[in-house]
């Protein structure tokens, strides 16, 4: 942990970042959702998809552009299908109506698909991904951002950074299976920590508005983001962006705002929600001990040298959080933040202070 991080009180976060929302105008119940979200994510140590984005959150909400609505409207609703309007709504309750949506669904037809337009910002899409499985389902998530990536050779940024999750049930007890990523080198959010930090970024994460690469973060936010292993993740960015924006008939490349832009303009992004039960294919138990089974095998790999250890996917992130049960570390500035908008909100002073180490 840097010097301008602090380790805080998880349970102590999260009741604060839910008092934070209710004090906005969310029941108590439904702002809990929000601050799980967000406070898991720096448990994890996704620290961009964490209490970092409460200003932007509180700006949007206050702006008009994120709707206080808990419920997205149902468009149509055929089958193992469903098309919601989310209507600008916290994108973590949207993603709760059409997770167990979507495992309804399954239950009934073995797939179980959830498309949403007019989306806000849903967290990492790897939590909603790994809901589906305590249902025993297989979960993939997607959804679609502004345009951040150039294709292979361009100046212009086309698509998002779109992210893509995909959870696998495991047996009880055993490693959360999530590989969650988005599709450029590096997430914008990190870049926005770097700037934040005074720090440069690394070779190869973005250009500039001209498409020269930069170590510049400043010049990296107002440019765009290099697509990871290049065209395949250009092309597995396109096609996210029509997965989501394309089937929601929602917003697709630049009809998604920034997320950064105008607190009063809809970002309007779109999500794509898919939940597949395994039982329908083979009996669960035994799906789910090939799936530790796989993850035994990643453990007991030899590591190349240098190498400490081998992790299956999620590993890292539940390191993290089960490494330092009941903390999370929070930078200066996210900190800062909460302090003001509590204090804004009239919740005064704020103690997130660790009292059983």
């Amino acid at each position: 942990m840097s010097s301008t991080e602090r380790m805080v009180d998880s349970h102590l976060l999260r009741r604060s970042v839910s008092n934070l929302f209710s004090a906005l105008g969310l029941a108590p119940a439904d702002a809990d959702i929000v601050a799980d979200g967000l406070v898991e994510a720096d448990e994890e140590g996704i620290s961009s998809h964490g209490i970092m984005l409460l200003p932007l959150y509180v700006d949007r909400i206050r702006g008009g552009s994120v709707s206080l609505e808990t419920e997205a409207v149902v468009v149509s609703d055929n089958h193992a299908i469903a098309v919601l309007d989310a209507g600008n709504m916290l994108g973590q309750l949207s993603a709760r109506q059409s997770v167990a949506l979507a495992v309804s669904k399954s239950k009934d037809f073995g797939l179980g698909c959830v498309v949403v337009r007019n989306g806000f910002h849903f967290g990492t899409a790897g939590r909603h991904a790994l809901q589906m499985t305590e249902a025993g389902c297989i979960g993939i998530v997607m959804c679609n951002t502004r345009p951040l990536l150039p294709a292979p050779g361009g100046a212009k940024a086309l698509v998002g950074n779109n992210p893509i999750a995909i959870a696998m049930p495991n047996i009880d007890g055993g490693l959360p299976v999530v590989a969650d990523m988005a599709l450029s080198e590096s997430a914008m959010g990190k870049i926005r920590m770097a700037e934040a930090a005074g720090q440069k970024i690394p070779d190869g994460w973005a250009t500039n508005s001209d498409g020269v690469p930069t170590n510049d973060p400043a010049a990296a936010i107002k440019g765009m983001l290099l697509p990871a292993a290049g065209p395949k993740g250009f092309g597995l960015a396109f096609m996210i962006e029509l997965l989501s924006g394309g089937l929601a008939s929602g917003a697709v490349s630049e009809q998604v705002r920034p997320l950064y832009g105008d607190s009063g303009e809809p970002y309007a992004c779109a999500h794509f929600f898919l939940a597949i039960d395994a039982a329908h294919f083979r009996d669960l138990s035994e799906f789910k001990e090939t799936v530790d089974a796989m993850v035994q095998r990643v453990a007991n790999s030899p590591a190349a040298p240098g190498s400490e250890r081998t992790m299956a996917p999620g590993e890292p992130a539940w390191r993290t959080k089960t490494g330092r049960p009941g903390k999370c570390s929070l930078s200066a500035s996210a900190y800062d933040a909460l302090v003001r908008l509590s204090a804004e909100l009239g919740l005064g002073d704020i103690d997130l202070s660790i009292t059983n180490t």
